[in-house]
């Protein structure tokens, strides 16, 4: 185990040093996984720890863990400016990235800290992660842990400046599973922040997320979904007749499991829509066909060269051999993210019972069978019972602003109907992606702060941005003028 003593002094001690010197001023199913940023698309990405309560649901245990956060304070407006929280989501936290949140903290003379997600990255609390070690891993331990988070660093901020009971106004901000958080965080604790941007936020849990597929077809049009499934087509059958030479050809030969190898291909060809890339899977392939080239070697071509090569996906982290160790490595963050999977969100990606693009190899028995494999008997996701506790779509929570690209499959686990003090925005263009409103587009290579000058429309995202700077201005007006900064 790696669980620290609590010592509040000391990190508040940590805190001042730090302060001091400082100036005030998707995985199987991956959600926000892009490759790690250079450090000239960090803001910041030096270390500070605190103290975390390991169980936030008992009264008996009081073990804690080491949990690591960021903090940005070049443009905060001391004392009174505010504090915009970015969370972080299902894998390692590596700093505070440079996208367009920097752009809001600059015009709002904001601080910007961001914790990391116990159990990923650094923040473990155990040395391995059996089972049994990642039964306090979920989105609702992790809710507690915003709000301790919260607590600690208004109570550090104000001993620094030497005042008690007053609160700074606080805003949260996430992208994909970490958009979740920041909803479900302003809907479980709306006396601790003014409001949230849910961008890209996976609300709602799905058992089977046939949407998800259809999505990938919508996205792609005509012509490139039909050359995608006869891709699938052509590769089922070559799977049947020498399944070992077609994984060789695709560099997976390691992917023992049929199912795992057919969910790699179908996330490769999802990633390029997901993150705001769609010519560079569709354009290759349609001029293939045009041209009577072999469409499976065509798609291997495109998979080694982009989705593994360029973006840096590790095959290996398809394999359920790979995922059932327990050792903490640099992937870890996969079995992690696949053990919320099967316990609180499913967001089962399978194939729809008719025009699909993925293989029907990719069904709901294959992720359940995975569940079980990987981290055993009894656990698979109850769907249900997550929806009930957040609300899925229907969530009754205020001051939350939901952003989706039109043509991130993500979405359909997203609320996209405006309501009152809950208004959503569909960005819509040829690449708008996962995360558009915050990271730009395409995504990858990371555009510092968020540049939308790369997407095909981007007045249609500096629109939906507009909107969103009226909504933080107004509902940090309301909460300083509501008095809500006293404590």
């Amino acid at each position: 185990m790696k669980l620290a003593a609590p010592s509040p002094a000391l990190y508040i001690a940590v805190f001042l040093l730090i302060t001091t010197v400082a100036s005030i001023g998707a995985s199987p199913p991956r959600l926000m996984r892009l490759p790690a940023s250079s450090n000239k698309n960090y803001l910041t990405n030096e270390e500070h720890w605190f103290n975390q309560t390991l169980d936030h649901f008992s009264p008996y245990d009081h073990r804690q863990f080491r949990q690591r956060y960021y903090e940005y304070l070049d443009d905060f407006q001391t004392p009174n400016g505010p504090i915009f929280l970015k969370i972080c989501g299902e894998s390692a936290c590596s700093g505070i990235t440079n996208d367009y949140l920097a752009v809001l903290a600059k015009k709002f003379g904001a601080a910007v800290v961001s914790l990391e997600h116990r159990y990923y990255g650094k923040s473990t609390p155990f040395n391995s992660s059996t089972t049994e070690n990642l039964r306090y891993l979920s989105s609702k331990q992790a809710l507690f842990d915003l709000a301790a988070f919260r607590q600690y660093y208004q109570e550090s901020l104000n001993l620094k400046l030497e005042r008690s009971n007053i609160d700074n106004p606080w805003f949260v901000f996430g992208v994909s599973y970490s958009g979740a958080l920041s909803a479900w965080f302003r809907l479980k604790f709306p006396h601790l922040t003014c409001g949230s941007l849910a961008s890209s936020a996976v609300v709602e849990a799905v058992y089977n997320f046939t949407d998800f597929d259809k999505q990938i077809g919508e996205s792609a049009g005509p012509e490139c979904k039909s050359v995608l499934q006869e891709i699938t087509r052509l590769v089922d059958q070559k799977l049947e007749s020498n399944g070992k030479a077609l994984k060789t050809l695709f560099s997976a030969a390691q992917l023992k499991n049929d199912g795992d190898f057919m969910y790699f291909l179908a996330d490769a060809a999802v990633t390029a829509f997901q993150y705001g890339n769609p010519d560079k899977v569709c354009i290759p392939l349609i001029e293939a066909k045009k041209a009577g080239k072999d469409l499976v070697e065509a798609y291997a071509t495109y998979v080694k060269e982009y989705y593994v090569k360029s973006l840096g996906v590790s095959v290996e982290t398809y394999d359920q051999q790979h995922l059932k160790k327990t050792t903490l490595t640099g992937g870890s963050s996969d079995r992690l993210w696949w053990f919320q999977v099967c316990t609180e969100v499913a967001y089962f990606q399978v194939a729809p019972s008719n025009d699909s693009i993925r293989s029907s190899k990719v069904d709901t028995r294959y992720h359940l069978d995975l569940c079980k494999n990987v981290f055993g008997e009894g656990v698979f996701p109850d769907v249900n019972a997550t929806n009930l506790y957040y609300g899925g779509k229907r969530i009754a929570g205020s001051k939350i602003i939901f952003t989706n690209g039109s043509q991130d499959p993500w979405r359909h686990a997203s609320k996209q109907t405006s309501s009152p003090e809950m208004p959503s925005y569909i960005i819509k263009c040829h690449n708008c992606g996962h995360g558009t409103d915050m990271r730009g587009c395409p995504q990858s290579p990371l555009v510092p702060e968020g540049d939308a000058k790369n997407c095909s429309s981007p007045d249609a995202v500096n629109t939906v941005r507009k909107q969103i700077i009226e909504h933080i201005d107004l509902w940090l007006s309301q909460c300083q003028s509501s008095g809500a900064c006293s404590m």
